[in-house]
């Protein structure tokens, strides 16, 4: 599929566009200059043309290795992946020295480009685009992506770049497996999987913490390439940026996400903003890679993050990045920190008993090849199914070696139980008096199954139901 990318000076409207150009809000978009700073990808659709959009950041004139240098970088590395780009103008600004430094960039290192005076609603832009004929970059298109203006004439103006292109090649780059995958009845979005997955649909891996413990310097080490801007400001990730990978021939889909700090420490729209997008990405992932910094161990936010990936019912793992720290001090206070990161997991997470812990420097990459194992095997484990007459053979023995207790005078019976679905395991127990059955018994049943079946580490959830009863409604 042919890619697009947006390009231009900040706050012109590129992620606004993008938006449009994807059908739904994915990028964040404020009016603070500078909020978009990586490389975002999307499939964009306009009229009959469907290709790859390519959100990036603000074109600003830094170099070295200043923030905006970087972002910098990322946007001409979009121009050199794409196959045509859209310049794009604040036509109610008219045309800026930045736009011409930039749309002189464009001319010797652009495959195809397209100007595109955005903002032109109403009466205020009609000067900018006769400006904009001034870059020589051809006939400039009035747009709108706010409201969606112009996007018939955008069309026309893509249509050669892009159907043009697209000749016999890419009939055979196309690959049958990138259409959505459906599960029973058509039905994707709600779809458990279970032993029935396509093999080869994505695995959704998110990468989440605090602020500046590594995140995206870990994406970058997995992928072998600077996708994604680093460095040592707090704070640089703001939109939830997703990559397509491959492990060992798996389809991943890699998401690196803004850093989360205490909802009370939070003043800034942009950063909620940004939180938001994280928990998003949390609630569609299948794993979560939990990244906590070795020099503070599992802190009280990394906790409340961690409960809110199992309350979210994904499997978690959890990475101790910048263990070359650690490596300095002397062996007696490395097992400190080990043994107080495993007792606050004890403590603070006993309901995912196991969670496999991994320690890497994603500097350096030491211990970085042990965490894709360890993601594989966890998503594994929360897809498993267990068959329904093993699970009921085990329920009696558990019944049986500590039965429900008693409510007034009668003892509370669980008749049988099946699994009804998976990621995360769920099981439903057939109970008498379902709302009578205490905490503890269903921790109990929880233990037991993480123990008896091997689910280490997996969010496992137990509904409780109460049987029909077969003579209800009937008449003496």
């Amino acid at each position: 599929m042919r890619k697009l990318a947006l390009v231009g000076r900040p706050n012109v409207g590129k992620s606004t566009l993008f938006n449009r150009l994807i059908g739904r809000r994915s990028a964040i978009v404020a009016d603070d200059p500078g909020t978009t700073r990586d490389r975002r990808e999307g499939a964009g659709r306009l009229a009959d043309l469907e290709f790859t959009v390519i959100d990036t950041a603000g074109w600003e004139e830094a170099k070295g290795a200043a923030l905006e240098a970087r972002m910098r970088r990322q946007t001409e590395q979009a121009v050199k992946d794409a196959d045509a780009v859209l310049f794009l103008i604040d036509a109610r600004a008219g045309v800026t020295p930045l736009d011409k430094s930039f749309a002189q960039w464009l001319r010797a290192h652009a495959r195809k480009t397209v100007t595109v005076a955005n903002k032109c609603e109403g009466r205020d832009g009609v000067a900018g685009v006769a400006e904009a004929f001034g870059l020589g970059l051809g006939e400039p298109v009035p747009l709108s992506g706010e409201h969606g203006l112009g996007l018939a004439d955008l069309r026309d103006a893509l249509a050669p770049l892009i159907i043009g292109a697209a000749a016999p090649a890419d009939a055979d780059e196309a690959e049958p497996d990138e259409a959505p995958v459906e599960g029973p009845e058509g039905e994707d979005a709600d779809w458990e999987g279970g032993p029935d997955e396509p093999p080869d649909r994505p695995l959704q891996l998110a990468i989440v913490g605090r602020p500046n413990v590594g995140k995206s310097t870990l994406l970058n080490r997995l992928l072998g390439e600077d996708r994604v801007l680093t460095g040592p400001e707090a704070g640089i990730t703001r939109d939830a940026i997703a990559v397509d990978w491959r492990f060992d021939g798996r389809r991943i889909r890699l998401v690196d996400t803004a850093g989360l700090r205490r909802r009370a420490n939070v003043f800034e729209r942009l950063e909620a903003l940004s939180a938001r997008d994280t928990r998003e990405a949390v609630r569609f992932a299948d794993v979560v890679v939990l990244a906590i910094d070795a020099g503070q161990m599992l802190e009280k936010q990394d906790l409340a993050i961690a409960r809110m990936v199992v309350d979210e019912g994904r499997a978690l793992v959890i990475a101790v990045n910048k263990i070359d720290a650690l490596a300095r001090g002397d062996a007696k206070a490395q097992a400190a920190s080990w043994r107080k990161l495993r007792d606050r997991l004890q403590a603070s997470l006993a309901q995912v008993k196991g969670v496999p812990i991994v320690g890497l420097s994603a500097q350096s990459g030491h211990g970085v090849d042990k965490l894709m194992p360890a993601v594989m095997k966890i998503h594994a484990l929360w897809n498993r199914r267990i068959p329904t007459a093993a699970f009921n053979r085990w329920l009696a023995a558990m019944v049986e070696r500590n039965p429900p207790p008693l409510v007034d005078g009668r003892r509370i019976r669980i008749r049988y139980g099946a699994q009804v679905k998976t990621r995360p395991p769920t099981f439903a127990l057939f109970v008498s008096k379902p709302a009578a059955l205490p905490e503890s018994y269903t921790r109990y049943l929880v233990n037991g199954l993480r123990d008896d079946f091997d689910l280490p580490g997996v969010p496992i959830r137990v509904v409780m139901r109460k049987p029909k009863n077969p003579y209800a409604g009937t008449e003496d």
